[in-house]
């Protein structure tokens, strides 16, 4: 992914924790990227559940542990 669009991303994203750009969605899920390596993603929904990824298993967990630490900052932003 060229740096630009990576740029983009990132300045469009609600918040940005270790790396990974978590952004609401229009459907109200929440897009994760890694960064520093845009092939690896993550789509979650409010609560946290994961809904669909294509990082292995050791990277789920560490980002499934920063939506349990941060998604409550998405709901601050709709108050």
């Amino acid at each position: 992914m060229p740096d630009n669009e990576l740029k983009i991303i990132a300045a469009k994203a609600n918040f940005i924790v270790n790396g990974y750009a978590f952004t609401e969605r229009d459907d109200g899920f929440v897009s994760i990227l890694n960064l520093e390596h845009p092939e690896c993603a993550m789509v979650v929904d409010h609560n946290g559940e994961l809904i669909e990824t294509n990082m292995d298993a050791i990277e789920q967990t560490i980002v499934l542990n920063l939506c349990k630490k941060n998604l409550q900052f998405l709901e601050v932003q709709d108050a």
